[in-house]
């Protein structure tokens, strides 16, 4: 299984990861809405926490290149959960 930053992980071990680090942070969201924080307000902070541990790991260059992405990756609806008529 290839990661957005082509790092080669064992598929099986790897996607039971990803599920437990999303678990983690879905617990966590929900705590925080619980406790009245905004879901703007986690959005902005987990993206903020989200890149600056990127960038810890693989630097700059390679976060802005992966980040350069995600404009077509939205605008096809990678990320939309529940689509609206429009």
């Amino acid at each position: 299984m290839s990661t957005e930053f082509g790092i080669e992980q064992h598929s099986e071990d790897g996607e039971v990861r990803k599920q437990a680090a999303l678990r983690y942070i879905l617990d966590a969201w929900e705590d925080a809405l619980h406790d009245g924080i905004e879901p703007e307000m986690l959005a902005n902070a987990a993206l903020f926490a989200a890149l600056t541990d990127l960038i810890d790991v693989y630097g700059e260059n390679a976060v802005a290149e992966m980040t350069s992405r995600l404009p077509r990756r939205i605008h096809h609806g990678e990320f939309t959960l529940r689509r609206t008529a429009q």
